[in-house]
């Protein structure tokens, strides 16, 4: 089965063969330091043989607490942040629906929450849920991340007011380290039931752990089938021919236009249900390449929707500064024949009988050929459709693809150290004790005194 094809056609009047080519054996090398575990960050590739190599005994217990969840609650509310959330959220709007909690009827809704310290989301999801039967999944290696941890204390909160201390107990899924940490100590205290995040697995490689696994059984989706195209993926992208591994060529294409100025890379889709998959690899190649002063920085778009919104600049500004890369995908679930209409007053009956499916394939096309032509890149990634068996090979595809960029690049693509500067900050601004010698000069800095 063909789950995704790579199409650089539309990319090779701003990358020549011959530069491609000298690009391979920097590729290559990288594919090898991953296989080999030899590159930067090389304890935490656990990601790299999960699809095969994994918890089935734990595998079966995340199905049995979905189908717990989906019989006993209107609202499962799913508390993390970072690659704690996206990716859950994104198979589950990909494979379902942007609008699933509308839609959702022998499922429950699910919400998430605890990836912001905004009070009007959460004091609103405490409204939403007055009067429904909820569960909590609560994701955190170590349960002191300041934006989880607020949401689990308001909604471990509101459990234990509306249920008796067991059966709250048994409505609090905890994703979290397998001995340690806080959340990991309270979980054993109160009796919830634990599933593992990986000590060799990344919060953004962590989708197809319990971290992703559980909420996205409880929306209904085959976690077997999740697993069985991530598998596909490990077993076939392997190859150290960048002709013979899409993956492999990918990675080098990108390289090769981040080294001729490009800086960002813009991920478009036709579909609107795939906007979180976006965010998802945001985070897969922002946190994993933007180090060191080096870098493509990612951005996204939905397409046609914003090319009346951005469309303008990036057919005419954007040639020097940024390429796209498009996942276009065969078939797109549901489709609507579109009618005639007396009078034409719209002008559109040209357009009827035909499918919408087809006005927004000839829109891709369209579009493809007036940025290509405006001086944008193309990079083309051709998906049989949108199934979770799919979904699991477009999110190994990528997974591997960034881990090797990032070995071209010269960086490691496993750690995240910029991430703390904000934290430091912001707790010796809140007052958090041991801070104390950085609080007043940071408020001096804004300020405040």
């Amino acid at each position: 089965m063909n789950y995704l094809k790579l199409n650089c056609e539309y990319a090779k009047q701003f990358v020549s063969e011959k530069e491609i080519a000298a690009m391979a054996p920097l590729a290559a090398n990288a594919l090898e330091k991953l296989h080999n575990k030899t590159g930067a960050g090389n304890d935490f590739l656990g990601w790299l043989t999960l699809p095969t190599d994994y918890d089935k005994a734990e595998f079966e217990r995340i199905k049995k607490a979905a189908e717990f969840i989906k019989k006993s609650c209107d609202i499962l509310v799913v508390i993390g942040i970072g690659g704690s959330y996206l990716g859950a959220r994104a198979v589950i709007e990909a494979v379902k629906s942007v609008n699933y909690n509308y839609l959702a009827k022998e499922t429950p809704q699910i919400f998430f929450i605890g990836n912001s310290i905004s009070p009007s989301m959460l004091t609103e999801l405490i409204q939403i849920c007055e009067g429904k039967d909820i569960c909590v999944n609560v994701i955190s290696k170590s349960g002191t991340t300041t934006e989880p941890a607020i949401a689990f204390r308001a909604f471990s909160e509101l459990l234990y007011s509306k249920y008796s201390k067991e059966e709250a107990a048994k409505r609090i899924f905890c994703t979290t380290d397998k001995a340690r940490g806080t959340l990991k100590q309270l979980a054993d205290e109160a009796g919830y039931e634990c599933f593992v995040i990986p000590d060799d697995v990344g919060g953004r490689y962590s989708v197809l752990t319990a971290v992703g696994l559980l909420p996205i059984a409880s929306a209904g989706i085959d976690i077997d089938a999740l697993m069985a195209g991530a598998a596909a993926a490990q077993q076939s992208l392997c190859s150290k021919d960048i002709n013979e591994n899409d993956c492999l060529k990918y990675a080098a294409v990108r390289n090769c236009l981040y080294n001729k100025g490009k800086r960002l890379e813009c991920f478009i889709s036709y579909e609107p249900s795939m906007a979180m998959f976006n965010e998802w690899l945001k985070q897969l190649f922002a946190e994993s390449e933007g180090k060191d002063g080096k870098g493509l920085y990612p951005v996204s778009c939905i397409f046609s929707t914003d090319l009346h919104s951005v469309g303008q600049y990036i057919q005419e500004s954007a040639g020097p500064l940024m390429f796209e890369s498009c996942i276009k995908f065969e078939n797109a679930p549901g489709d609507y024949i579109i009618k005639e209409l007396s009078g034409n007053a719209d002008g559109l009956n040209f357009l009827a009988g035909k499918k919408m499916s087809l006005v927004n394939e000839k829109a891709r096309q369209g579009t493809l050929l007036a940025h290509t032509e405006g001086g944008v890149a193309n990079i083309i990634f051709e998906a049989a459709g949108l199934s979770s068996e799919n979904m699991g090979y477009i999110i190994y595809f990528f997974e591997k693809a960034c881990a090797v960029s990032g070995y071209i690049l010269g960086v490691n693509p496993f750690n995240q150290p910029g991430v703390e500067s904000y934290k430091n900050n912001m707790f010796a601004l809140l007052g958090k004790p041991g801070y104390e010698n950085q609080k007043e000069r940071l408020e001096k800095a804004l300020g405040l005194c």
